[in-house]
This record gives structure tokens, sequence and C-alpha cells, in this order.
């Protein structure tokens, strides 16, 4: 067959150690056989982060404001053992938190659910998607270690020089710490927007979920401006749907997921999303298996998947042993990006490709083909493990035969 021709390249953003090994696997036996495939590929594997000084990382997200699709890799977010494995520089941030920042996006993860494969929550029929803000808190926090005997306090100095103070606490009787979070309205409205135009988009309902109870001023002002747009700009919308928004506190929401079936978006500030999206995908059987797309409100998108880079494995593939790594979320990253790519430039061969390329992966499991992890977790009574460039190839066999 001719193979598919693409208009607008995607950004590519290549990652690190396992996930970038499955990553050109995913090229050469998914993509390349059938796509004429057109990035404009940026690398941001620490390696070279780290020559750039993490410039590479901040062209990559003005690449993808360019040109409104990505898709990334797994990277690694260096600490102090990878400062010396790696000889860093400087500790250099999050690729992630950057390129959130610099696009003001909203994350959605949602769990990838096969036969064979049942939720540890046996009520969860659907899949439960996680909307993360993804600006701000603990991300962007000013911190410090205080001294016994010092006092702390949050100093506000308006516009005319005038000054708002309050004591954050007095350490006269023992030494501690301080932090000091912030967000901002205009990125709060846009996370508002993001996750009730993807309930609209999605037909799914909305949840959102914060502490106002305890933090009077700033998780009540979450609540405020999602109320506020949401009665002024979606609340027709939502009812002409037939779906609802629904705002608790966030323990509250936590009881009424565990008891939920499933399918709605559960909109959660930045921390509970990041903490909240993991308990997710674990609780529907693996990190491997959660879609992840980062929307910004000006409409680009980032796609990629939910787990870190396999760091196990990787050491593993290096001493030449054999390896069973699951690729399902990175396939799902390409896929995503495929299918906007072929949407937003009015090409139905490449949104269709991208579909088969998600069945023939789908198929392939229910099959009882898997990798390890899918391996152990799986009910399906004939399966087997397989490695990771076989699994590919397996599906890399199906997707032609859907072709």
């Amino acid at each position: 067959m001719a193979k598919i021709q693409m208009k607008t390249p995607l950004v590519e953003m290549d990652g690190d150690e396992m996930t970038r090994v499955i990553w050109k696997l995913i090229k050469e036996k998914l993509i390349l056989p059938f796509v004429d495939l057109k990035t404009e590929y940026y690398d941001l594997g620490l390696e070279y982060r780290n020559e750039t000084n993490d410039q590479v990382t901040i062209d990559s997200a003005i690449a993808t404001k360019k040109y409104g699709v990505a898709v990334k890799c797994a990277t690694i977010t260096p600490n102090a053992a990878r400062m010396e494995e790696y000889n860093l520089k400087e500790m250099w941030k999050s690729p992630n938190a950057t390129i959130r920042a610099m696009l003001d996006g909203t994350v959605f993860r949602a769990p990838i659910m096969v036969k064979g494969l049942v939720p540890y929550i046996p009520s969860w029929k659907k899949p439960i998607t996680i909307a993360r803000h993804a600006y701000g808190d603990i991300y962007k926090n000013a911190e410090l270690r205080v001294p016994q005997g010092s006092r702390a306090e949050m100093v506000v100095t308006a516009p005319d020089g005038t000054e708002t103070r309050t004591t954050v606490f007095d350490f006269k009787d023992s030494a501690g710490i301080v932090q000091g979070i912030h967000n901002v309205d205009s990125s709060i409205e846009s996370f508002a927007r993001a996750c009730l135009s993807y309930g609209l988009d999605t037909h799914q309902d909305v949840w959102f979920a914060t502490k106002d109870t305890i933090s009077k001023t700033y998780d009540h002002h979450f609540k405020d401006i999602f109320a506020e747009i949401y009665e002024k700009e979606y609340a027709d919308k939502f009812k002409a749907a037939g779906i609802e928004y629904f705002y608790t506190l966030i323990d509250d929401a936590v009881a009424r997921v565990i008891r939920s079936e499933g399918g709605y978006i559960w909109a959660c500030k930045n921390y509970d999303g990041d903490v909240m999206s993991d308990m997710v995908a674990t609780a529907y059987g693996s990190l491997a298996m959660m879609t992840s797309v980062l929307v910004s409100p000006d409409g680009v998108y980032e796609y990629e998947a939910a787990h870190g880079t396999v760091q196990r494995h990787y050491y593993k593939y290096l001493k030449g042993e054999p390896t069973s790594t699951n690729s399902v979320a990175t396939i799902f990253a390409w896929s995503g990006a495929l299918r906007k790519r072929g949407e937003l430039d009015k090409l139905p061969e490449l949104v269709r490709f991208a579909n088969l390329m998600e069945k023939a992966t789908i198929d392939t499991i229910e099959d009882g083909v898997m990798t390890g992890d899918l391996y152990v977790s799986s009910q399906l009574e004939n399966k087997v493990k397989v490695g990771t460039a076989e699994f590919l190839t397996v599906v890399a066999n199906k997707l032609a035969v859907l072709l």
C-alpha cells in the first residue's frame, strides 16, 4: 500500500532510558512502514538537555505552539543520584513542568481498558479521566528553612507600594520550614474552560473538588471561578447535552470515586491531579495503560505516556538481558498525536490509521499476547508473555492486516 501522506509536521520530543528504546521501535515497526512521517525533532534526553542548558526543552514547547500537535517520550527529572550518574551541570527542572507552564495547559489522563484486566475497584466499569491543572501550587513554590526564634510573614506589595502582611507562623519554640505557593486567575480560568469544554466534547460529566472549607481563600477561589464560568458559559450547553457539572470537597470526591462506575472527568488542582492520576491508573491495572494529553486554551495538544522512563528495564537492556516492557501508553501517545494531526489537517486516512493502530494494540492483548506486567495481572486463560520488541512485532502484523 502507498504510505499515508502528512501535510503538517508533528513536534517529536524524544526521551530517556527504556522509553527511548521503545520510542525508536514504535516508529520503525508501527509508523514508518505505513506513514510518510513528518516531524520536527527535539532530543529531550537528559544528556542533550544538559548540553543545551535545557534550552532544547524551551525550543520544543515553542515549536509545539507553532505546529499545534506534539508527541513526547518519557523523560528523566533529575535528583541527586542522577546529577552524579549523568555528570549534570545542575539539577534541571522537569521537562513536563516547563512545557506545561509554557503552554498553560490542562493534562487529561484516562485508562486504556482491555478485556482480561479487571480494575481493583469492582464497581469501575468505565474509564475515569483525571483533568490535572498544570500550573502553580507546589510546582512553582518558594520555600525556606526557618531557624528557631524567627517569624515567617507573607507580604503582598500593591502597585502603589502599600503592603498587606499576615503572619504565617512564629517559630519561637522550634526551627521549621515554610512554603509559599501561588496561582493566577488567567490560568485557573483556562483550566475551568478546558475541563468543561472537554466534558462537552467527550459527553461526560465533570467533577471538580478542592478543600475550600479549610483553604477559605486559595481553594475557595478555584471553586468560585469554576462556578462563575460554568454558569455564564456552559450551564445551558451542559443541560442540552444531558451532562452535569458537580462540585464537592476533595475528600468527599475520593469517596464518591471509589463507589462510582466511572465514565466522567475528575478535575483536580495540580498536586491533587499528580497523585490521583497515579492512583487511578494503578487501580485500573497499570500506569503503562494510561493515556495523557496536555490541552492548552488556544487548542495546542501534547501527547505523552503517563509513566516514567522504566529505569530498571533499561539497565537490563544495557546488559543484553531480555526485557518485557509495556509500550501501550507510548503507542497511544503516538496514535493520539497522529489522530489529532489528521483531524486538524482534514486527513481522514491518518485518523483511520491512528484508530487502527490502537485497535491492533488492544486486539493483541485481548488475543492473549502481552508484556510481563500485563501477564501477571490479566485474567485471560490463554495468555503468553512476550518481550518488548516481540510485542510490537505482533501489533505491527495485526495493523498491516487491518489496513
